[in-house]
Parts: structure tokens; sequence; C-alpha cells
């Protein structure tokens, strides 16, 4: 009778553990999907700002005449920029 009790009671601490584990590995699941659901979020961002600064590489190839060459090196600078930023992002979402 001895040994059962203690193999009940060894089967009790190993229970214990394990919902131990489980409840840590559900809040480490929700913390993850929180993450991902920002990410996914700034991702669309990202995505919807890439479409502007296309929008306006297009529109200033359009008008490329009409800028003086000062005005055009800002403008490829800016664009750079923010597509090293994008690009920045999207690598992350991809890690």
């Amino acid at each position: 009778m001895e040994t059962l009790s203690v193999q009940i009671k060894a089967i009790q601490e190993k229970l214990q553990i394990l919902l131990k584990q489980q409840q840590l590995l559900q809040k480490e699941n929700l913390k993850l999907k929180k993450d991902l659901e920002k990410l996914q979020t700034e991702k669309l961002q990202k995505e919807t700002d890439l479409q502007g600064i296309i929008q306006q590489l297009e529109s200033v190839k359009m008008g490329d005449s009409q800028w003086s060459s000062s005005d055009k090196l800002l403008m490829e600078k800016r664009i750079d920029g923010y597509l090293k930023e994008i690009e920045k992002c999207l690598l992350l979402l991809n890690a």
C-alpha cells in the first residue's frame, strides 16, 4: 500500500509540473500571437507607405524635367531612406 501511495504522489507531482508548463506555454503562445498581429499591422502600414513612395517616384519620373538636380538628389535620398526602412521591417517580419 505504501508504494502505491508513493507512486500516486509522484504522478501528482509530475502532473502539477506539466500543468505549470502548459500554463507557461499558453502565456507564451498568447504573447507570440499578439506580437505577430502587431508585426502584421506594421507590415501592412509599411506596404502602404511603399505604395505611396512608388507613386511619388512615378510622379517624379513623369515630372523629371521640372526638378532641379538638387531637388532630384534630395528626393532620391528620401526615397532610398524609406526603402531601407521598409526593407528592415520586412527582414524583421521574415526572421
